[in-house]
């Protein structure tokens, strides 16, 4: 059975498994889960995931995991990315679990989470390669706005409360 939760400490390896885990396949396919995930450690790319009560919970925000049954299959979260305005981070899911309206459910609770916060806009980035979260995103009423952060793959995207 599903449920989404506010991640909790014991979840926070298995949180930055499934996360390397999905990204693996989109970024760097010829690598292993293992030697992707050393590579992100590496970075310090997982930074916020260990440390996901400062860079979440003290940043005006929510970390959610998504459960089937004991199993963690995907993640969320959101936090202050200005005084009005958040930004949606981390959301990975399972490839087995897309399409069954798990990832529409967990932007709904982080909206409206958002929402209840006071945030009026709501900001992402995602890569140009991951061309079905885009479409996801556009389905949900993100539309495209300028880089708001530095990169050469990434494109921004925002949407109204």
């Amino acid at each position: 059975m599903i449920n989404i939760t506010p991640m909790q400490p014991h979840q926070i390896m298995d949180a930055k498994l499934v996360i390397t885990a999905v990204a693996q396949r989109i970024f760097e396919p010829e690598k292993t889960v293992q030697e992707f995930y050393d590579i992100l450690e590496d970075e310090d790319e997982l930074h916020d995931v260990d440390d996901y009560q400062h860079s979440y919970g003290q940043s005006r925000g929510l970390f959610l995991v998504v459960m089937d049954d004991d199993k963690l299959v995907g993640t969320g979260a959101v936090k202050q990315l200005e005084q009005d305005t958040a930004e949606l981070k981390r959301l990975w899911l399972l490839e087995e679990y897309h399409g069954q309206g798990i990832g529409y459910t967990v932007v709904t609770q982080l909206l409206d989470f958002a929402r209840s916060y006071g945030y009026k806009k709501v900001r992402l980035q995602t890569s140009q390669r991951q061309e079905r979260a885009i479409r996801f995103y556009t389905r949900f009423g993100f539309y495209r706005i300028p880089s708001y952060r530095k990169s050469m793959d990434n494109i921004s995207m925002e949407i109204v409360l």
